[in-house]
């Protein structure tokens, strides 16, 4: 009963870190729960046995996120910083982001399986770039200037996007090999 209570945990802890890994196509730290799934399960899971995970997965779990997160703030920041965007346009961008990836992700695409992670994806570089031109327009700046902005600011955000997401994945990646291994 007990090899079975074990195996339950293990799933557990794959499939929660597959359900954390998709808060990160709407902004929310789905990378940071995964890390905090892996490290209370490597302090309340099995001590020994197939199923133990132990502090040293933790610890890569943790410089993946990490990595992620760095990944991400380069690709947005250094495209609209590159593009002369202000901050008042990034508070912006990241707010339309946001709101973009949420609307995307209940609204979706017609694509079997994917539709909803694709639109989150997409609608979330959308709204980056709408919130980046509507900052700069509000500051003064041309439509012609906004644009070139907000354009730097749709694929910073793809970018980002889309580094995070891959180590999301490679976190939940060392989530089912610690458990199958």
């Amino acid at each position: 009963m007990e090899v079975a209570t074990d195996v339950s945990w293990g799933i557990g802890l794959v499939l929660v870190s597959a359900l954390a890994w998709l808060l990160n196509l709407i902004t929310l730290p789905g990378n940071w729960v995964a890390v905090a799934v892996l490290a209370l399960y490597a302090w309340l899971g099995p001590d020994s046995g197939r199923l133990d995970v132990g502090w040293p997965i933790v610890a890569a779990a943790f410089l993946l996120a990490l990595f992620g997160e760095i990944l991400e703030f380069v690709a947005g920041a250094l495209g609209a910083q590159r593009a002369g965007a202000s901050r008042r346009s990034t508070l912006f961008a990241i707010v339309g982001s946001f709101a973009g990836a949420l609307l995307g992700a209940i609204i979706g695409i017609p694509v079997p399986v994917v539709g909803s992670l694709l639109a989150a994806i997409l609608f979330g570089a959308v709204g980056a770039t709408v919130g980046a031109m509507y900052g700069e327009w509000s500051n003064g700046r041309s439509w012609r200037e906004s644009w070139t902005i907000g354009h730097a600011a749709f694929w910073g955000r793809l970018l980002g996007t889309l580094s995070k997401l891959l180590a999301g994945a490679l976190i939940v990646l060392v989530a089912l090999a610690a458990v199958l291994l």
